[in-house]
């Protein structure tokens, strides 16, 4: 095939959507695919619903070096709160279960649950606990524990596991936003497991983060479970940043980022299926692509600057901050991180201190240049000045 118009096929903004390629480039698509085939797949240890090996490309995986610098930079637990918040809220949302976020906080400050849905919420709040503890190691046992206790506690009889039973053990239709989908035949799914966590466990030269989005599509492709597929392939693509370092995986907005892209997400599953039909490969690599695009290379901290949090530690060392003002910014930091929050507000979210305290508190911080205010009318709000 012309070198020429094979690099200029390779770079078209439709090089993942066989369909359009095809259409566009009649004449020369069979050659461009085998020619793809032969020099660009690169075989996984990962089967199809055919027992044939899936396949990804990593010519299109141009992740920015910010994104590896943000993951692997250290945080502050006092994020943990409102990270978790918006991870709990947005991994949801994405399945649309739509959970109240005052019963998110409620549960995140320890609060015991009143209803069923405070109970889900508070198992997916045990779920990220679980994978944020990096004794937790990747396996099938620690991967059944994190289903219960995420999913697997709080559904309907007749979509619970068997006893002794890791896996779903009859069939599953998926029908969603652009996918129609069955998953693998369940006597197949023991097997297609136990191959993904002996590749999460495996030392290779995949990029860490390429080899979790193609964790994260696996599950969903084999769909292990009845129900909370998504969910899990969600926790599991964190867990294994996790345990490879990436310190800060828990503190992006993650599920938020996939929330805010909902179509491109299920179009890039639907992309890989379509794909298929004119290859006869599983090629995982829209989907990589959807995650480069969309949620890695728009991974920014979401936490204070440096030079805030310096300014802080400053005033501290020299006595100006006191004892329930440090409570303050701390409970700041972790409850509300980059939003915006009113005095009253503080106030009833923090529940231990007089609103002149708070007022006090926001205004000398303000002076310090850690807040910043905005008004709005009559009324103002503050945030983390960054």
């Amino acid at each position: 095939m012309d070198i020429k118009l094979f690099t200029q096929m390779l770079n078209d903004k439709h090089f993942s959507d066989y369909k359009k390629m095809k259409y566009k480039y009649a004449d020369d698509f069979t050659d461009f695919l085998k020619t793809i085939e032969e020099l660009y797949y690169k075989e996984l240890p990962l089967d199809d619903f055919a027992g044939a090996k899936i396949v990804y490309m990593d010519t299109h995986a141009a992740i920015s070096q910010k994104s590896f610098k943000l993951l692997m930079q250290p945080q502050n637990d006092a994020y943990g709160i409102n990270a978790a918040e918006n991870e709990i809220v947005a991994t949801s949302a994405i399945e649309s279960i739509d959970f109240n976020r005052d019963s998110v906080r409620r549960i995140l400050k320890g609060m015991a649950p009143k209803d069923e849905q405070e109970s889900r919420i508070l198992g997916i709040k045990n779920g990220l606990e679980f994978i944020a503890d990096t004794s937790n190691a990747l396996s099938e046992e620690n991967l059944y524990k994190l289903y219960m206790t995420t999913v697997g506690n709080f559904l309907p009889e007749e979509d619970k596991l068997l006893d002794s039973h890791f896996y779903r053990h009859d069939t599953v239709y998926v029908v969603s936003d652009h996918i129609e989908h069955s998953g693998i035949d369940h006597a197949k799914v023991p097997v297609c497991m136990k191959a993904l966590m002996d590749f999460a466990n495996n030392e290779d030269d995949i990029n860490d983060l390429v080899k979790a989005a193609i964790i994260h599509f696996y599950i969903v492709y084999i769909h292990p479970y009845f129900d909370g597929n998504g969910r899990m392939a969600r926790l599991v693509h964190l867990w294994f940043l996790i345990q490879k370092g990436y310190k800060s995986a828990l503190f992006i907005p993650f599920s938020s980022k996939i929330e805010k892209t909902r179509k491109q997400y299920y179009d890039a599953f639907t992309a890989v299926e379509e794909n298929r039909k004119i290859s006869g490969r599983i090629d995982v690599t829209p989907f990589i692509i959807y995650f480069v695009n969309n949620v890695y290379n728009k991974i920014d901290d979401g936490t204070a600057e440096v030079s805030t949090l310096a300014v802080y530690d400053e005033a501290v060392k020299n006595g100006k901050i006191t004892e329930k003002e440090s409570m303050l910014w701390k409970f700041v930091l972790s409850y509300y991180g980059l939003n915006e929050f009113s005095t009253k507000q503080l106030e009833k979210d923090f529940g231990d201190a007089a609103y002149a305290t708070i007022r006090g508190f926001v205004l000398k911080f303000e002076k310090l240049g850690i807040l910043a205010s905005t008004h709005y009318g009559t009324r103002v709000k503050y945030k983390i000045k960054r």
